[in-house]
């Protein structure tokens, strides 16, 4: 993850419920932060803590947006799902090193 650091993630049983509610299995959601994902903050939602923004693909290239922050060195993922093909192809567009 480019200069964040981190030793692993933060789950349980809310985050998880949450980020699997859209079918986003969180192997896959643990697989992209492993993967170089495409990172950005989430400035919007950034109130009590620092969010993030992640997009990468599964290991089947599926693309996944996850909405996380860091607690002490460790991703607490917060939401995932799923991109929509506009969404994809906007990324794409925006980053065709991805």
């Amino acid at each position: 993850m480019d200069d964040m650091l981190f030793s692993g993630f933060q789950w349980d049983r809310g985050n998880r419920a949450k980020c699997q509610k859209h079918g986003v299995p969180i192997s896959e959601i643990e697989y992209i932060f492993h993967n170089d994902p495409g990172i950005a903050p989430d400035i919007a939602h950034s109130q009590k803590e620092s969010r993030f923004f992640a997009v990468g693909k599964t290991g089947e290239g599926r693309s996944v947006f996850v909405v996380f922050t860091i607690r002490g060195d460790a991703v607490r993922p917060i939401s995932a799902r799923y991109m929509h093909q506009k969404e994809v192809a906007r990324y794409d567009k925006e980053a065709p090193n991805s």
